[in-house]
């Protein structure tokens, strides 16, 4: 990765804590087809979707602690996503809701950190 790929003060890695690696990289390899890295039993890190350097990873911990920060990621089609999610075995917290830039929704993985997905407004409604 070169500097250049680098925005100063931007938001450059997201870490996760989870409490089973395994069931974690199962659920969101299922719900959003992402791909890891593993670096050993407590770590592994999150590809980039472009498969060139990571964007994140997860961190093993005994407990995962609700109220982090909110991590949302974006769909072409939210209604896929929150099948995927479903389907994945994700828990949804907040159904799919309007706001003035699209549509979102918010989820609880199983292992308890919670993500929203969000998706620009759908055409002709």
């Amino acid at each position: 990765m070169s500097k250049s790929d680098h925005v100063h003060h931007g938001l450059d890695y997201i870490e996760f804590s989870v409490t089973d690696m395994a069931e974690a990289q199962r659920f969101y390899g299922a719900a959003f087809g992402w791909e890891f890295t593993d670096y050993g039993p407590e770590y592994a890190g999150i590809r980039k979707l472009d498969g060139d350097g990571e964007v994140g990873g997860f961190r093993l911990v005994d407990r995962v602690i609700a109220g982090s920060p909110l991590a949302v990621l974006y769909s072409e089609d939210l209604e896929a996503s929150l099948r995927a999610v479903l389907e994945a075995g994700g828990t949804i917290v907040v159904e799919p809701f309007d706001f003035p830039g699209g549509r979102r929704f918010q989820f609880r993985d199983p292992g308890g950190n919670e993500l929203g997905v969000w998706s620009l407004p759908r055409e002709n409604s």
